[in-house]
């Protein structure tokens, strides 16, 4: 009926986890956590709340809206060698075959030794690329030249700021309006959120956060600042009741 609210599942509103810069920790999978695993950091002070939905959860005492973007008051650095593991290496070959160059799903692929490992090849990052099962098995223990088949760019061990490119090129299929001024996608993003519908224009990657963004970011220091103040007044409230009950007594 029309006025009437449409309630929102709690699942999904997942929160945007930045670190302590105000980045997301990583783009692919994006870094989210459950709406309970954000209310209980935001509860033990471990993170700062950027940004909120419009859905709140309640207690018999109090009402607490549930984070859409939080950021981790303490940076984790980020490891500068990613783990050799068959998911990263789909990722650095953009989950396309390096030998037909098509594009397919994850259980779809399979990773190749370039050199075979009958021949001497090992398997490391300079010799492993991603493959279909077509071309895996076409190829074989075959070498390149007597096969016919070589990849499309020569394998290497990837940064994680490459990884972090790589994913850049897959957003998620659901992505809430308060995450696009942390997100940087290189293409068109349709919303599909329950909590918010909003159609997203084409984001520049390289582009710093707009005035959104830092007013975003403004409004989560005033929150922050706001709560410290009224823990404080609280305690110094409680001391003086202390204090007085004392004198009188």
């Amino acid at each position: 009926m029309k006025g009437e609210r449409v309630s929102t599942p709690l699942e999904s509103c997942h929160a945007l986890v930045l670190n302590a810069d105000y980045r997301p920790l990583s783009y692919f999978p994006l870094s989210l956590w459950p709406w309970q695993d954000a209310v209980k950091a935001a509860f033990l002070e471990r993170v700062n709340i950027v940004s909120e939905y419009d859905v709140a959860v309640h207690s018999p005492s109090c009402e607490l809206r549930l984070p859409s973007v939080i950021a981790l008051k303490q940076y984790v650095p980020l490891a500068r060698r990613p783990a050799f593991t068959r998911f990263n290496v789909f990722l650095r070959d953009r989950f396309s075959c390096q030998y037909c160059n098509g594009r397919f799903a994850v259980e779809d692929l399979t990773f190749d030794h370039v050199i075979p490992r009958s021949r001497g090849g090992h398997t490391s990052w300079d010799n492993v690329v991603t493959a279909c099962s077509i071309c895996n098995l076409a190829k074989g223990s075959q070498m390149p030249n007597e096969c016919g088949l070589h990849p499309h760019f020569a394998p290497r061990a990837p940064s994680t700021n490459d990884l972090h490119e790589a994913g850049r090129e897959f957003p998620p299929r659901f992505l809430h309006q308060s995450w696009r001024d942390y997100l940087y996608w290189d293409s068109e993003l349709e919303e599909r959120c329950h909590c918010h519908a909003v159609r997203s224009a084409p984001l520049d990657p390289l582009r710093k956060p707009n005035r959104k963004a830092r007013a975003a970011l403004n409004r989560g220091a005033k929150r922050l600042i706001a709560r410290r103040l009224f823990r404080f007044m609280r305690q110094s409230y409680l001391f003086m009741l202390a204090f007085l009950g004392a004198e009188f007594n």
